[in-house]
Parts: structure tokens; sequence; C-alpha cells
């Protein structure tokens, strides 16, 4: 790859991770946490790539003098020279232009600058039928729940609570959750995403959702629905997925930060 072709690689890739860093496009693929080591790596790169151009435009203007006083001092063997240089160097950049395989590394580039690729949503929920909280028993170790008329609970939360605590806190209290709307065959269900690092190991946790009729939410709709679980519901045989009495249902914006972890 010629040196060009790298400078310009690095300027793009940090530039495509500072726009990623900086705008919060990044929480579509990596936790909050994350954030600084982005902005390291992009200006690190773009910081390369700049004193990589300075060094070779610096190298360029001290060869470009010995090569004009040579050519003044012997013009006959230098075009000679210049010749074979040409015929090298022709031969040289057929070699380049055949080798196209380092271009593809702005792929990713054009897919972050142009496409924006979305956050995950209800096809990988629907790609596996385990449920995140069969993966995360926590025993008996509940913090007390708020005397909260309503208690706002992250779906992990919930499921957890109604898979593993056997004290049965959550039975008759109404609960608030967020999350996004899947579909699969005649069910429907309230699911986010939870992410240890990044969107690579994405693991889905749902609810399903009973008592209304949800025809009108289109798939990934994000919504804040209101009810309560059915006590007993989550199970190995349900993969630990609680039934949720739905009682009220309101669709709203995506968050910022889709994803639980």
């Amino acid at each position: 790859m010629r040196r060009e072709t790298q400078n310009v690689l690095l300027v793009l890739l940090g530039g495509a991770l500072l726009k990623l860093a900086l705008t919060g496009t990044y929480l579509r693929y990596v936790k909050e946490s994350l954030q600084p080591w982005l902005v390291a790596t992009g200006a690190v790169m773009i910081l390369l790539a700049a004193v990589a151009i300075v060094r070779d435009l610096a190298g360029q203007r001290r060869n470009a003098a010995p090569a004009a006083d040579a050519g003044a001092a012997g013009g006959g063997a230098d075009a000679g020279a210049a010749g074979g240089g040409a015929g090298s160097a022709g031969h040289h950049e057929g070699h380049e232009h055949g080798s196209r395989s380092p271009w593809l590394l702005l792929l990713p580039v054009l897919a972050v600058f142009l496409i924006s690729p979305p956050a995950l949503g209800a096809d990988t929920v629907n790609r596996t039928d385990r449920n995140a909280a069969q993966e995360s028993r926590a025993g008996n170790g509940f913090a007390p729940l708020p005397a909260d008329a309503v208690i706002p609970l992250t779906i992990t939360e919930f499921v957890t609570r109604t898979a593993w605590d056997d004290s049965g806190s959550l039975d008759g209290r109404a609960v608030r959750l967020t999350g996004f709307v899947v579909r699969k065959e005649q069910n429907v269900y309230l699911a986010r995403l939870t992410i240890s690092c990044c969107a690579a190991d994405a693991a889905p946790v749902k609810v399903l959702m009973v008592g209304q009729d949800f025809g009108a939410l289109p798939t990934d709709q994000w919504v804040e629905a209101t009810g309560r679980v059915v006590p007993g519901s989550a199970t190995k045989e349900t993969a630990y997925v609680p039934t949720f009495t739905v009682e009220g249902i309101t669709p709203i914006v995506p968050p910022e930060d889709t994803y639980e972890g």
C-alpha cells in the first residue's frame, strides 16, 4: 500500500471514529463508558496521519533539490536514467493499481458517513429463544422495591426478579417498562438488548405482552408499557420469559441509548 493511501485511510478512519463519538451515534454500537476511548483513538489516528503527511512533504522537498542539480549536470545520462526510471515507475504504479484490497477499508468508513447503520432491534431478538435473565441469576439478594404506585424498572431488572426472586416481590405490583415491540408468530413481546461491551455481544431480554390488542403497534416501535406480571410465568419451560398483563401502553421516541447493560 502506498504511503499516500495509508495516510488517507488513517484520516478517514479517525474522522469516522470522532464522528461516532462526538455525535452520540456510538451508543448504537458500544457502551457509553467507551466514548473517551473512541475519541482518543480517532484523534491519535488523525495525528499520526498528519505527522506522516508533513514528513513526506518535507522529504520530497529535500530530494527535489539534489535531483534538479544532477539533471542540470548530466542531461543525456539523466534522460536515459529518467526513461528507465519512468519504466520502473510505470511498472511499480501498475503493481500498486493491481492491489485494490486496501481500499476495502473505506467500506466501513463510507457506511458510517453515508448510511449510519441503526441500533440492533427485533430481528436480533428473534434469532434466539433464550432470555438473558436465565444467565443472570442473582439468588435472593434483591433490594426492596419502592412504595411507588407504579414502579419504573428496566426489562432486565423485571425479568430477573420474576425469574429468580422467590419472595414474589413483584406480584400484584404495577410496573412501568420501556422497550421496543417484537413479533414472533402470534406473540407480541416487549424487548431490550443488553450489552457488556458492544453490539457484538448483544443478548435479548423480553417479556410476553397480553391483555390488549397490539395490532396497531409496528415491529420495532418503542413504547412505554404499564402493567403487572403474571405470577409464576417466568420458568424454565417459558425460557424465563415472564407474561406481562398490560394495562396501558404509549408509543415513545427511541432513547438515545437503546441498550441495557
